[in-house]
């Protein structure tokens, strides 16, 4: 009897242990599509980091954390608004929607994203402060089980150094909060440290490269998995190919160090957008992006493909 019971319980422990390999798995597919689509969709910064280098006042562009408009290195011309509004709707096909290593589904996904940010000068030259919202919706067209939103607050400083070729630092902090489909109810919390370290090189007035790094630190999560901790460096390659059209492309190395157990990521990113402004709050984007990564669990390794396009509405005040 004491044998019958004590293997019910092992077959018990083992069922739940796969129910939550299984969640864990799930909520990660859903933070690197989250992730994946906001390195994808622009090239352009949460909000402007004004810089006066003595002959020039000018936008520096960076491709971190483009949630709030295309980029554009243009001459400003009118006065510091520091309020950003936008919405957007990219859509896209995508080759693995499970990011599998086999077996892969591909799909039609549509995103729509709404975000404001307010990004106040401090009386310290060259020093903002920033706060910001945004909501992001993932629809899948057939394996609609996947559907999750994406909702961010984040806050921050960033400060630029015009005499070391205009570096920017950042630091700020970013609570992220995955959604069930149709719902504010949360499956995965998130509370982040966030760095940033970024230097462009400005080419000429339409055309500028820009290296950089970020770093996300988890500071706690819940659930507990898939927590992580997130590195990536990158390179931006930006023009001005005319007043209305913006191409940027864009190479990204990511390393994911989870939290739990001894999973270790290494992912590669490259994405291509060209955006089309039809007036100065409409646009209109091509996106492609091709990633891989690799994890010495192998059954984590995958590759995906996303092409498609999105139609974007921004205001500054």
């Amino acid at each position: 009897m004491n044998n019958r019971l004590e293997q019910i319980k092992l077959m018990v422990g083992v069922l739940l242990l796969a129910v939550s390999v299984s969640v864990a798995s799930a909520q990660t597919i859903q933070l690197n599509v989250a992730q994946m689509s906001r390195d994808q969709v622009t090239t352009a910064p949460t909000g402007p980091v004004v810089t006066t280098t003595g002959d020039d006042s000018h936008v520096v562009a960076s491709p971190n954390d483009a949630d709030l408009g295309e980029q554009q290195i243009l001459k400003r011309t009118e006065g510091y608004q520091p309020f950003v509004a936008s919405v957007g709707v990219p859509f896209y096909w995508t080759s693995n929607v499970a990011l599998t290593n086999s077996g892969e589904q591909s799909d039609f996904i549509v995103s729509p994203v709404a975000a404001i940010a307010y990004q106040p000068r401090l009386p310290v030259q060259n020093l903002y402060a920033y706060a910001s919202v945004r909501e992001q919706l993932f629809y899948y067209d057939r394996l609609t089980d996947f559907d999750f939103g994406s909702f961010d607050v984040a806050v921050g400083l960033t400060y630029t150094f015009p005499q070391l070729k205009n570096l920017v630092l950042h630091a700020g902090y970013d609570y992220n909060r995955l959604t069930k489909k149709n719902s504010f109810d949360s499956f995965f919390n998130n509370h982040m440290l966030t760095l940033n370290a970024e230097l462009p090189f400005r080419i000429n007035r339409a055309q500028q490269l820009s290296i950089g790094t970020d770093a996300y630190i988890s500071l706690t999560a819940d659930p507990e998995p898939p927590r992580r901790q997130d590195f990536d460096w990158y390179v931006v390659y930006s023009v001005q190919l005319t007043r209305a059209l913006f191409l940027g492309v864009s190479g990204r190395i990511l390393l994911h160090e989870y939290v739990q157990g001894d999973r270790v990521d290494v992912g590669e990113m490259v994405s291509v957008n060209a955006t089309y402004s039809i007036t100065d709050n409409f646009s209109a984007s091509a996106l492609f992006s091709f990633a891989a990564n690799q994890s010495n669990h192998s059954v984590f390794n995958y590759e995906v493909g996303n092409g498609g396009g999105a139609l974007s509405f921004s205001i500054r005040f």
